[in-house]
């Protein structure tokens, strides 16, 4: 089959389109309409691959439960929050396939057999897949949050691509929990992201140079403090090999600048 592009998404904030956290409505509608959109992307897609930024591990772990629970790894919402489903079938094969090609490529990797989706996975996709008919398993992010390390275990899996396997990488392009909705957080973030529009489109070479070196960018630390949220594009930018990035949304959200990018 064809190739599938690789696609790095902001997922938003906590439970954000369907509980009220008082953004202007403008913003909510662009970012959700974008996100209704994605399938258009995955024509032909089998299955989901997520790596969101709200999952660490010692190695890279997949998880491996037939029919992942939800996992509210938020707080502070109402009820309605906490009674969410996207109730999307794993795929013990997947996971299999992935720890394979990761042990492939020198990478030790591991599985989770009680893992369930946390909301960088199922807030998104309960927009995207609403019917959450596609399998659907998540891959953690490795602790160090090392870029290089996660720009070669995307390359290890660009094997998927070509297997009807969607990858998704879940975070947010600008991520400093102090300075949203603070005038000074909407500089950082224009800041930021036109490095992202400088660096991302570059050839292969230049664009993961790039990436690895994402904390010496023109408020590169501004944005990400602590850099969970940006390291999902690594994997996604090695998961598309010579493929070059191309904007695939941009726009505020919480009043910040905010960009998806694909690929392919």
């Amino acid at each position: 089959m064809a190739r599938l592009p690789v696609v790095y998404l902001p997922h938003g904030g906590g439970p954000w389109p369907f509980v009220s956290l008082g953004q202007p409505p403008g913003e909510v509608a662009a970012m959700r309409t974008y996100l209704e959109g994605l399938p258009a992307e995955a024509e032909g897609a089998k299955a989901l691959l997520l790596v969101s930024a709200h999952w660490e591990a010692s190695v890279p772990t997949v998880m491996t439960h037939p029919a992942p629970p939800m996992l509210f790894d938020y707080s502070g919402f109402p009820p309605a929050a906490y009674r969410l489903s996207w109730p999307a079938p794993g795929s013990p094969a997947l996971a299999a396939r992935v720890q394979a090609l990761l042990g492939a490529a020198g990478i030790p990797s591991a599985a989770d057999p009680s893992r369930g989706f946390d909301h960088g996975a199922f807030v998104p996709m309960m927009l995207s897949w609403p019917r959450a008919d596609l399998p659907a398993i998540q891959l953690s992010l490795k602790r160090g949050l090392d870029p290089a390390e996660h720009l070669a275990i995307g390359r290890a899996l660009t094997a998927l691509r070509e297997e009807g396997v969607f990858i998704l990488g879940s975070g947010s392009s600008f991520h400093n929990m102090q300075l949203f909705g603070d005038p000074r957080g909407a500089n950082v973030a224009a800041t930021f992201d036109r490095w992202l529009t400088e660096s991302v489109p570059l050839p292969a070479p230049e664009r993961d140079a790039r990436l690895r070196a994402w904390a010496t960018a023109p408020a590169g630390r501004l944005a990400h403090p602590r850099e969970e949220h940006l390291l999902p594009l690594m994997v996604v930018a090695g998961a598309a090999g010579e493929d070059r990035g191309r904007l695939g949304w941009g726009g505020p959200f919480m009043g910040t600048q905010m960009s998806a990018w694909h690929f392919g």
